[in-house]
């Protein structure tokens, strides 16, 4: 008898949720006249629409910059196609964000095929909002922001250009649509997992549990699930293109991930729905495509490549991962073993930390900077500038001699390919995008330097500073050739249109 009124509340359950489904489905149609009409489109029967998943769309990062390249190349080539951004930003406007596009990127964007569905929960994809199990938390959130897009719009295409790969498996729930990815970095790593194996603290590894053998284990069973189901998500994708070698490494990892005792477990009800509702493998993508990210290196490389100042520049959002404080450390150790470079006088280096502050979480970490300098003793040779507008941003390019990044296992560093356009010197740690993909020898002769500690990144400021003017101009000219012919605006396009997305939208 148990047994019997839980199957019909379960049958109960399904078919409310299979009604809810084709309800949102029939009224998609309105909501897709509704946004022709207010686009002032007379035809559309022949306009496709392509829904970009972006819940911060206006931070202005290098993440942002790919998602306004490509909607910018769509409008200039595909006019029948209306790009349509998923977008938390509920503070700003269409025009706002227009505006702030051109003046961080100086990208034109045309609001005739422009459309923004603002979402209320953001919230929920929040770090603050999951101080513990944040990971499963913020999926769990983005699955919710999900549902709440495609109950606004279901789009012809979605395509996630922030890494919200949870969103997947509701999208093609909901709208039966085909959906692909842009993928920056993956939501987690065998690097992560080996992290946590060996209790090594760091930014996804707190002391609490790398000192202890009991939360580890369990951190390490948390880790396992989370992957088996990342790896589901990523698979009802038909295309994943991903930033860098160091990404596509993980992510066709990933993509072949497998796990026999959960596998045996979602043979049981109720986890054999996930099989029965899942796409098929021969239609997943057994690899991703590295599609390098645009960078308007044309205006960039217009830049003298001499009468630098003694500046080391910082470009990074104000993000936890962005390593800010290691950077502050590695200056303080550079003016500790090299003396003669402190003060104000005509040898003294400054630092430079520029960089987006997107919220409350990334002003406090700002004001936590402010009083590490202060309390390093280097406040005086530091200065910090968020949210800058594009035009400041040039200027400091125009004059900087070194450009420098502390992420560890930074996914790409397209503030990196910025300072080698401009000529700028790059000193970056020793890892993913930086190492194996951007700061690389030309002609077998070097184009910036990597690091690993404070003493490195120091020796490496040192190394800059007295290079011999030959070989200064020769190191900054290699850095923008390289830049340029590897990192362009027409590469990345040529690479964004060789996905397929094409074939997908208009088939």
């Amino acid at each position: 008898m148990a047994w019997a009124l839980a199957s019909f509340l379960a049958a109960l359950l399904f078919a409310q949720v299979v009604g809810q489904i084709f309800g949102l489905r029939r009224r998609n149609r309105q909501q897709r006249a509704k946004l022709f009409s207010t686009l002032g489109v007379e035809d559309a029967r022949s306009k496709r629409i392509i829904g970009f998943f972006h819940p911060y769309c206006n931070a202005g990062g290098g993440g942002e910059r790919v998602l306004w390249a490509a909607i910018s190349a769509l409008q200039r080539k595909e006019p029948n196609v209306t790009s349509v951004v998923y977008s938390g930003d509920v503070d700003a406007t269409k025009e706002n964000i227009i505006d702030k596009v051109k003046a961080r990127f100086d990208i034109e964007l045309s609001p005739r095929t422009l459309h923004f569905v603002f979402l209320k929960s953001r919230h929920l994809v929040e770090d603050s909002t999951w101080p513990r199990f944040t990971l499963l938390g913020q999926s769990i959130g983005s699955m919710y922001l999900a549902w709440e897009a495609m109950a606004y719009l279901i789009p012809d295409l979605f395509i996630d250009t922030m890494g919200y790969a949870f969103t997947f498996p509701v999208v093609s729930l909901l709208g039966n649509i085909p959906i692909g990815a842009y993928v920056h970095y993956p939501t987690i790593s065998t690097t992560m997992l080996s992290r946590v194996k060996s209790r090594t603290r760091g930014h996804t590894n707190s002391e609490i549990i790398s000192s202890s053998a009991f939360l580890s284990q369990g951190k390490l069973l948390y880790y396992r699930v989370f992957m088996y189901y990342y790896a589901y998500s990523l698979r009802q994708a038909r295309f994943l293109m991903v930033n860098s070698s160091w990404t596509k490494n993980h992510i066709d990892s990933i993509l072949q991930h497998q796990d026999t005792l959960l596998d045996l477990v979602h043979c049981l009800p109720p986890f054999v729905l996930l099989r029965l509702l899942s796409r098929s493998r021969s239609r997943s993508p057994k690899a991703a495509q590295i599609v390098y990210p645009s960078c308007d290196t044309r205006q960039l490389a217009q830049f003298s490549l001499e009468g630098r100042e003694r500046v080391i520049l910082s470009i990074a959002q104000f993000r936890p991962e962005k390593d800010h404080a290691a950077q502050l450390h590695a200056f303080h150790k550079f003016l500790e073993m090299y003396p003669e470079y402190r003060g104000s006088g005509p040898s003294a280096v400054k630092l430079v930390l520029m960089g987006g502050s997107r919220n409350v979480g990334d002003a406090t970490r700002l004001e936590g900077l402010r009083f590490l300098a202060q309390e390093l003793e280097i406040k005086d040779q530091v200065e910090f500038i968020p949210n800058a507008p594009y035009s400041a941003i040039l200027n400091w390019l125009s004059r900087a001699s070194i450009g420098l990044s502390t992420m560890v296992d930074e996914h790409f560093g397209i503030n990196i390919v910025e300072f080698m356009a401009a000529g700028v010197i790059p000193v970056a740690h020793a890892s993913g995008g930086p190492l194996l993909d951007i700061i690389v020898p030309l002609n077998g002769e070097p184009t910036g330097y990597h690091a690993t500690s404070p003493e490195t990144f120091a020796e490496a400021f040192r190394t800059v500073f007295t290079l011999p003017q030959e070989a200064e101009w020769a190191m900054r000219q290699r850095a923008r050739t390289l830049a340029v012919q590897k990192f362009s605006a027409d590469e990345f396009e040529k690479g964004w249109d060789a996905s397929g997305w094409r074939d997908l939208l208009f088939r």
